[in-house]
């Protein structure tokens, strides 16, 4: 692993940025090089994956239909679209990270996507958008606990995404 200390963020400016590069090998993916930025000055972070080969832009579609789906791996770069039906969609930008996780991983980010919404709204009249939120975290637990289904799309155009799994269906972006 390669690591660089002392840089100037481009958030705060201080000279205590820390940049890392490592690569990594995934089984039934590949090589992949992990890029982080995190600064101890303002506490900003991004971090991104690429593969170490050039890949075509991909689609694959998981139907999680059992508790042991969760630990399904997905390798997800910053340029990927998350879609969950219903649910959420996770669109790529400046400040979207690659990680890797499982599936029960992704589904505890969108749960605190979902809660950091809600808590930056104003409550409704009615509180509608407080039952909604309750209503899709309430399916994601159901869902992790092997009691609900769901579907996951991840499309990226670089390619650089994927979901380990034989019940993952693969095909062209």
């Amino acid at each position: 692993m390669a690591e660089i200390k002392g840089e100037e963020c481009a958030l705060c400016g201080e000279k205590k940025l820390t940049l890392r590069d490592e690569e990594i090998d995934v089984p039934h993916f590949g090589r992949l090089f992990v890029l982080t930025m995190e600064c101890a000055g303002c506490g900003y972070k991004k971090s991104d994956v690429e593969p170490a080969e050039k890949k075509e832009p991909c689609k694959y579609v998981l139907e999680v239909t059992a508790e042991a789906d969760m630990s399904i791996k997905i390798v997800k770069s910053g340029d990927a679209t998350v879609k969950i039906p219903n649910i959420i969609t996770i669109e790529p930008g400046p400040a979207a990270n690659g990680y890797i996780t499982n599936i029960e991983g992704l589904l505890e980010k969108v749960k605190e996507m979902i809660r950091a919404a809600v808590a930056g709204e104003d409550e409704d009249d009615d509180g509608s958008a407080m039952k909604k939120a309750k209503n899709m975290i309430k399916k994601l637990d159901n869902v992790i606990l092997g009691r609900d289904t769901l579907k996951i799309i991840l499309e990226d155009t670089t390619g650089h995404s994927a979901i380990i799994s034989e019940k993952a269906v693969r095909s062209k972006l």
